[in-house]
């Protein structure tokens, strides 16, 4: 049971919830360019500052508090968007742009079965052999750890070679290089 004060506050901040969500998200809309994204912001940055409440309600210009959170909230996700789009050019440019004598059939088996796996598994499958990454730089793309990726990637291709067969085996490498090189193509 809160006290008159949490009472008190909780009124207050939900006052001032009413009357500033919807000028937070928009602000959060303008700076991101991301509608989806916007009440997401503005609910992420409420939250916050209804953990800070008693700071915030006792400061100056409580709205200018918001936004300044609101605005933080809007840089770190613009900045996480550019570092992976960094990310997804650099892995795009290391691909050939051309590739001789396509096995259409062959990508085709191989884009439906990726997308039977899991995510990681997939991930980790299409880093490693559509992209050639090393072992510790899927790790690094995906964030976990070296054994990760060798036990995910291993599921990953015996799973894949259950569903496109045994004798699709040999095809499987040059088909996963032809799929990321398709993906690159069709983006």
């Amino acid at each position: 049971m809160g006290t008159v004060v949490d009472d008190a506050a909780s009124v207050e901040f939900h006052a001032f919830f009413e009357r500033h969500y919807a000028e937070l998200s928009r602000l959060a809309h303008l700076l991101t360019g991301e509608a989806d994204a916007a009440d997401d912001l503005a609910a992420d940055a409420l939250l916050a500052l209804w953990h800070r409440w008693d700071r915030v309600r006792a400061a100056d210009h409580p709205v200018a508090y918001a936004r300044g959170v609101v605005a933080n909230l809007a840089r770190t996700r613009i900045r996480s968007a550019v570092r992976e789009r960094r990310r997804i050019a650099l892995f795009w440019s290391q691909r050939e742009e051309r590739t001789e004598n396509p096995d259409v059939a062959g990508v085709v088996d191989v884009q439906e079965a990726l997308r039977r796996l899991p995510f990681r598994k997939r991930a980790c499958v299409v880093l490693r052999h559509a992209f050639d990454l090393s072992e510790r730089d899927t790790a690094l793309a995906l964030g976990v750890s070296v054994g990760t990726v060798k036990s995910q990637t291993s599921k990953g291709m015996a799973e894949l070679q259950r569903l496109l067969g045994p004798r699709a085996a040999p095809r499987m490498h040059a088909a996963m290089a032809r799929t990321g090189d398709a993906a690159g193509r069709d983006r």
